[in-house]
């Protein structure tokens, strides 16, 4: 006869589980090459694989560029890549065709057919026209 533990039986107590420290726990996959690496650094630092790539992290957030902050918008990025597009767009056109006719190409290519801004998430919608 097999015997089957109760699981119900409250004189069954629960494993009890060691605190390895305070900080919450978080699993990195690397490659073995790196695994390697960060090995070797931590023997060189005396350290173990969990200090060390902690701090390797902080020496690499250290060094790292700050994020961008409110003083770099994201629309400012947006207005530059247009202004590229025009650039490239005014070098590709031909120099014989009048201004009107360019500035109307490049804002045909830049802005979309006018029957399509309606789509457009990018540009303020116009408030429908009221009958009176």
């Amino acid at each position: 006869m097999i015997e089957v533990s109760d699981f119900g039986s409250k004189d069954s107590t629960p494993p009890v589980r060691r605190r390895t420290g305070i900080d919450p726990i978080s699993a990195v996959k690397m490659p073995e090459r790196l695994t390697a690496a960060v090995d070797a650094w931590a023997e060189a630092h005396y350290l173990t694989r969990s200090d060390a790539i902690c701090k390797l992290i902080e020496l690499g957030l250290k060094i790292a560029p700050p994020a961008l902050t409110s003083a770099h918008p994201i629309a400012s990025d947006a207005t530059k890549i247009e202004e590229i597009a025009v650039h490239e767009i005014e070098s590709l056109l031909d120099p014989a065709l009048p201004a009107d006719e360019r500035e109307r190409r490049v804002r045909r290519l830049t802005e979309g057919p006018p029957e399509f801004s309606h789509e457009r998430i990018d540009l303020p919608k116009d408030l429908p026209k009221q009958r009176t």
